[in-house]
């Protein structure tokens, strides 16, 4: 491709609304238009990249014997219904119906496609198991696109099912396809992407892994011990507490007026946060209960827990007064009978808590859960803490970081074929339900990710694994009819041997044409100057700035396809 055939844009002023590295670049760099909130095009460059994303996708679900299809964008609602997920699903879901009246979605997700693909045709457990995957088009109407590619509406996603006769099977499965997502990142130049327990959400199932590029830009957020292998999304990390020790007290209503805060409450009876009795209300949205979750007062609820543990969806409660509740004086002992009380197991440590007693500008000291309180179940609804307790080698390391997720897979069970009849006949001749697990990736959001973990000031560094052309040849002078006879030699030649090469054949500065250059992020740059070319040599150089040499003239072509050969080695990928 020669830059001056190329159909792109580029742009000195980073936009207002880019805030992070891969927005900004892709922006400037020509790589995609906005279109709508969360809706890009994409340019010849980003679509270059996101192909060789799904080459490489392709290449491992094949290795893992996975079939490719394509299921619709547009759906019948009725196979939502099925699922039961029609009506479960809030306004991310787009519904809408069409011209016969009937109602339609499109799809976010493809679980009940698949099941209605495979339920009529695995009619028997010789075909078990199997695994269909496809790479398509979503919809998804999310609130917060942000980020450019990172959080979109419309987007391109590999997504997978597998189905299997048996839990055993499944884990087995699961872990195949595990292991092909850490081939995936590597392949496509990221490495360091790590795995973490993941809440499964509205996908359903027990077993759940998100994969998350590390970087302060993310939105989830994650719990890391530095010690072992413990990685966890928030949203499921167990917490551990210490023993706070302590001797049990006798239990007094103090008045504490106007004090209704852990801060203000705990620094007027000078006592520690950690001995304290948080109560954060909420009401169920089956049934608008209220519910009172009880934590330690250096703790944070964690409502993702506190949902899970509920099995329903919660909203931060109003109008506390109709449940017998006064506002910053909430506590266990006395608690209305007209509210939920869910425990977090951080109180269990200390025989000696402050707490609200149920009865405005008072509070109650030396509270003992046991004596107090009575026999109650204590569950795990808090958020991990920095430096808190790893669940796992018990050391003090817990490191909270930001991550992007790139990937998910789940063990989804019998979720879904269960809802919607899928059945097969078993060596016994008894019908009986298959179970699924499910794996994603986003496209667009891989390669955004990509950016994200390698760039510099200039621009991205693409790995050559996935980079839009391998080689960006650079003609300084092109005017000049040596440069520009070698240049277009030199152009012919590389594209014989199979090797992609950008072309930059404009009449430019030097300084415009590495600009751009840097904006384009190709991992090789090959720059043929009227100097070189008087002293017999051209210059070759890594986009990352690891490689900076002057080769004969003679030795380009050789030179470069060896350099392109080991780059390609190094992400374990072979072209």
């Amino acid at each position: 491709m020669k830059f001056t055939a190329m159909l792109t844009k580029r742009f000195k002023d980073t936009p207002a609304d880019c805030q992070i590295a891969s927005h900004i670049f892709m922006i400037r760099g020509g790589y995609m238009k906005n279109v709508g909130n969360g809706i890009y095009s994409l340019f010849p460059i980003t679509k270059r990249i996101t192909s060789k994303i799904e080459r490489i996708m392709r290449e491992e679900m094949d290795a893992i014997d996975g079939q490719e299809v394509l299921f619709p964008v547009a759906m019948p609602a009725g196979i939502w219904k099925e699922s039961g997920r029609y009506d479960a699903i809030g306004s991310e879901l787009v519904r809408f119906k069409d011209r016969g009246g009937n109602d339609m979605v499109l799809g976010m997700t493809h679980e009940e496609a698949a099941v209605q693909l495979a339920r009529e045709t695995a009619d028997s457990y010789q075909q078990y198991p199997f695994m269909i995957y496809q790479i398509q088009t979503k919809f998804r109407d999310e609130p917060r696109a942000r980020g450019g590619l990172i959080r979109v509406r419309e987007f391109t996603m590999k997504d997978a099912y597998s189905f299997h006769t048996s839990k055993e099977d499944l884990e087995q499965y699961y872990m195949r396809c595990y292991k092909a997502y850490e081939r995936i990142f590597a392949r496509c130049g990221v490495p360091e992407v790590i795995s973490v327990k993941s809440d499964s959400g509205m996908m359903g199932g027990k077993v759940a892994h998100e994969f998350m590029l590390c970087t302060p830009v993310g939105e989830d957020s994650l719990v890391v011990c530095r010690e072992c292998d413990f990685r966890a999304n928030m949203e499921t990390a167990e917490c551990v507490y210490d023993d706070l020790g302590g001797e049990m007290k006798e239990l007094q209503k103090v008045a504490t007026p106007e004090m209704k805060t852990i801060e203000d409450v705990c620094a007027f009876l000078s006592a520690d946060t950690k001995r304290s009795v948080k109560a954060v209300v909420y009401q169920k949205e089956t049934d608008d209960k209220y519910v009172v979750a009880f934590v330690r007062g250096d703790i944070e609820v964690n409502e993702v827990k506190l949902r899970n543990y509920l099995k329903s969806e919660i909203y931060p409660a109003q109008e506390l007064e109709k449940a017998g509740l006064a506002a910053g004086f909430i506590g266990p002992r006395g608690l209305s009978s007209q509210v939920q009380a869910v425990y977090d197991i951080s109180l269990k440590t200390c025989p000696d808590l402050i707490c609200g007693a149920n009865e405005e500008g008072y509070h109650l000291t030396g509270l003992n859960m046991d004596r107090d309180v009575g026999s109650v179940e204590y569950t795990d609804i808090g958020k991990a803490v920095q430096d808190g307790i790893c669940p796992v080698c018990g050391k003090r390391s817990l490191s909270l970081t930001r991550g992007i997720e790139v990937g998910n897979i789940f063990q989804l069970g019998d979720k879904y074929t269960s809802s919607m009849g899928m059945k097969y006949i078993d060596k016994d001749g008894t019908l009986k339900t298959p179970i699924m697990g499910c794996y994603g990736i986003g496209v667009g959001r891989l390669a955004a990710s990509v950016c994200e973990a390698h760039h510099d000031d200039y621009g991205p560094i693409w790995p050559m694994s996935i980079a839009p052309w391998q080689v960006q040849l650079c003609a300084l002078r092109a005017d000049d009819q040596e440069v520009r006879a070698f240049a277009d030699k030199l152009y012919e030649d590389l594209q014989a041997t199979g090797i992609e090469v950008l072309y930059d054949d404009r009449p430019v500065s030097a300084g415009v044409m590495f600009s751009d250059a840097d904006l384009t992020g190709i991992p090789l740059r090959v720059v043929v100057s009227p100097k070189g070319l008087k002293n017999g040599t051209v210059e070759i150089s890594k986009r990352d700035k690891s490689l900076l040499e002057k080769v004969e003239a003679g030795l380009a072509l050789d030179s470069v396809k060896t350099l392109v050969k080991d780059m390609l080695a190094e992400l374990g990928c072979d072209r």
